[in-house]
């Protein structure tokens, strides 16, 4: 049977100052949830048609985000920003969008916070769209605040899979972030280091993905240096691979001795996890033994 294809989506890497290191925001699936049922995530979804309609009339950066991803058609690049900034505010109720000073929007000026409230809840309800919201506001959609991070793909053997651009931001400081209480029914503001050893001890559930890009995260020490990393970052299309090894089922990135990456798609920054055992219903990240 032939692999289901992925469906274009797009993440969102919230950042802000923490003490010693950067925090990041992160939100738990609901239990419920089809995919990554339970798991700690940063917040995304699918790219929707509506994404697509971006244009100069309430949009920055639309140069930057063309482009970010130079693998892709202007117009797509372009629609995967939107649906990050989309889904950082369905998910995290933070809306990377900027007041006519040029600043993030805030959510105490001229009692913005109740309506940003209102308009998340219709956004998430399909009663109106991220455009609405924006010009209704006064504001305008900040696409060039969205640097890109990673790409990942689901394994091919999922029967629901994601080709998922990754981004990372630094968070409204005057916005306050909260779960959506729907699709995602907790949040909580961690350093890199922190999420990884609360997994490490069995306390919550990262995905593949997750983990590695908090490993990828973990090394820098302020927001700016996280950013700053982007500007030489060579990023590659990265699907794991299922493989059986002594009866155990496990899940390989490229650059594990099971999965050798090409010379030329090498991480800049290898961390020693590039493996994953499957241990009842969740990931455990594993260095391997090769």
């Amino acid at each position: 049977m032939d692999p289901v294809p992925p469906v274009p989506a797009a993440t969102c890497v919230l950042l802000r100052e923490g003490a010693g290191a950067p925090e990041i925001f992160l939100v738990r699936r609901t239990t419920r949830a089809s995919f990554m049922a339970g798991a700690y995530v940063f917040p995304g979804g699918r790219v929707e048609a509506a994404d697509a309609v971006a244009d100069a009339s309430w949009c920055d950066g639309l140069d930057a985000a063309r482009a970010h991803w130079p693998d892709l058609p202007a117009a797509e690049a372009v629609a995967y920003h939107v649906a990050a900034i989309r889904e950082a505010f369905e998910e995290a109720g933070l809306l990377v969008a900027r007041d006519g000073t040029g600043r993030y929007a805030a959510e105490a000026e001229d009692g913005r916070g109740p309506r940003l409230r209102a308009a998340r809840a219709a956004l998430q309800a399909g009663d109106t769209d991220l455009r609405a919201v924006v010009v209704g506001e006064g504001l305008r959609l900040a696409l060039d605040a969205l640097l890109p991070l990673a790409h990942w793909v689901t394994p091919s053997v999922e029967a629901k899979r994601f080709d998922a651009r990754f981004f990372v931001a630094r968070a409204p400081r005057r916005q306050a972030a909260r779960h959506d209480a729907a699709e995602t029914i907790h949040s909580a503001w961690m350093t890199a280091a922190d999420a990884l050893a609360r997994c490490a001890r069995g306390e919550i559930t990262l995905p593949p993905p997750t983990w590695s890009t908090l490993r990828d995260l973990e090394r820098f020490g302020t927001v700016d240096a996280a950013l700053a990393s982007t500007r030489d970052r060579a990023i590659f299309r990265r699907e794991p691979r299922f493989f059986e090894e002594a009866g155990v089922r496990l899940l390989a990135v490229p650059g594990d001795p099971l999965y050798p990456a090409p010379d030329a798609e090498r991480m800049t920054h290898v961390h020693p996890e590039t493996r994953f055992l499957l241990e009842g219903d969740r990931w455990r990240p594993a260095r391997h033994l090769n």
